[in-house]
């Protein structure tokens, strides 16, 4: 069969700048949340916890949908829910600026957007990735989980700096203006969620590792939810990436400016350390998918995990100044660096139509972490005056899921040009 003639440079690299340029703008303006906190306060004459409200909203309905994500993009195509995701959450934002009261806030942002921003996420990033890749996917995968540092890095500041100038509304305008009318068409028009779409082959070659079909739905050919729930594998991979959520952002994207200040450091410092741990969190992110490709996965995630835990001690108990840089950018090294690794050990264990499902489960699980990680450290501060049981307990979780990757995940490595050790498939039987 004649293909059609490959690029020197093959589209996949294209596909993955589009689907990284939908996420840092998605996923920035989300993460920028924080960023509107103390002016929806003053504006809508509202409580810390009454506007928390929005946040814990906003992370419920982006985590519990991701599932619904992944079964969309798996019978539509990565590329439709992506770019629905992107108008629906430039439309959310914009709507948002209309808002006069914390109810309409909360229902325009917290859910109409929070919708948006749940379509073009990390899970139909990441089924492009596996459609477009079949070598060095952990460098891709790395690569699209730098969106969401590099979303940080940008839109936080970026937002901060419109809001002083131009209001909370209008900030909130021109973000969603360049979802809809910037981002979202040229997403729209460039990206494709599968090489077939263009006549090539993925990068790399074919798939001759694919995963058998097993006890799918006869009509659609994808496995069901509850077979896939059955997976002892995907509750290995669900429950330390459940602490990840906790720990990273639900407790550090949500606390970290308040821990610093309980400690007296300034808001310079505080800011300096944040913006460091963003660059950290992207030089970390993109490393963790070479390394991926290279050396056990499990033992990179429990790797992670366990500095992870060293450092939430060393910043309930060091002394702060200087320090407090020193463990900003420790974290981010290691912040969103286990995304790659968990995503790649699904792509290498579960069929390619279990994928969508199984991607979302892993953000839903991750999302619901951040939502407690958000609310349940400010719940104990009120308690006990001190984020201290709060870090050491997070230490203690991430302790466990250390261990858990260790026992629960596969061993196997898959070093550049080594065979593909054959994965399993889903099992309706699996206990």
């Amino acid at each position: 069969m004649k293909r059609a003639t490959e690029p020197h440079v093959h589209p996949a690299w294209g596909m993955l700048a589009l689907v990284l340029l939908g996420l840092l703008t998605a996923q920035g303006a989300r993460i920028a949340f924080g960023a509107f906190v103390p002016a929806w306060r003053e504006g809508l004459h509202a409580d810390l916890g009454t506007i928390s409200l929005i946040g814990m909203v906003s992370y419920l309905v982006y985590g519990l949908t991701q599932p619904l994500v992944g079964q969309l993009s798996g019978r539509f195509g990565p590329r439709a829910v992506l770019c629905a995701g992107i108008f629906v959450a430039g439309v959310g934002l914009v709507l948002s600026s209309m808002a006069s009261s914390v109810p309409a806030l909360m229902l325009l942002y917290g859910t109409l957007a929070s919708l948006g921003f749940s379509a073009a996420s990390g899970v139909t990033a990441g089924l492009v990735v596996r459609h477009w890749f079949t070598e060095r996917r952990g460098l891709a995968f790395g690569l699209v989980e730098s969106g969401f540092g590099a979303g940080q890095f940008v839109f936080t500041p970026l937002s901060l700096f419109l809001i002083e100038a131009y209001g909370w509304r209008n900030t909130l305008v021109v973000e969603g203006v360049l979802l809809t009318a910037v981002v979202g068409p040229l997403v729209t028009v460039l990206l494709r969620s599968s090489p077939a779409d263009r006549g090539l082959e993925p990068y790399g070659g074919p798939d001759l590792t694919e995963v058998p079909e097993r006890h799918a739905d006869q009509d659609t050919g994808r496995p069901t939810a509850r077979e896939a729930l059955r997976s002892p594998l995907l509750w290995g991979l669900l429950a330390p990436f459940f602490v990840c959520g906790v720990t990273t952002t639900g407790l550090m994207d949500t606390h970290l400016v308040s821990i610093a200040h309980e400690h007296g450091a300034s808001t310079a410092l505080t800011g300096t350390a944040v913006s460091l741990l963003a660059v950290a969190n992207i030089a970390g992110t993109v490393a963790s998918g070479p390394l991926s490709d290279r050396y056990s996965c499990a033992r990179i995630l429990a790797a992670l995990y366990g500095v992870r835990a060293l450092i939430l001690i060393l910043l309930a108990l060091a002394p702060y100044g200087a320090w407090l840089v020193v463990i900003s950018v420790a974290f981010g090294l290691v912040d969103f660096a286990t995304v790659a690794p968990t995503h790649l050990i699904a792509t290498r264990n579960f069929p390619a139509a279990s994928l969508g499902l199984v991607f979302g489960m892993l953000s839903m699980a991750h999302q619901v972490g951040s939502a407690l990680g958000s609310y349940l450290p400010g719940l104990l501060f009120d308690m006990t005056a001190s984020y201290t049981p709060t870090l050491l307990g997070s230490s203690a979780a991430l302790l466990a899921a250390m261990l858990g990757c260790l026992v629960a995940l596969p061993g196997n490595s898959r070093p550049e040009g080594a065979a593909q050790p054959q994965p399993q498939p889903l099992r309706s039987d699996a206990g």
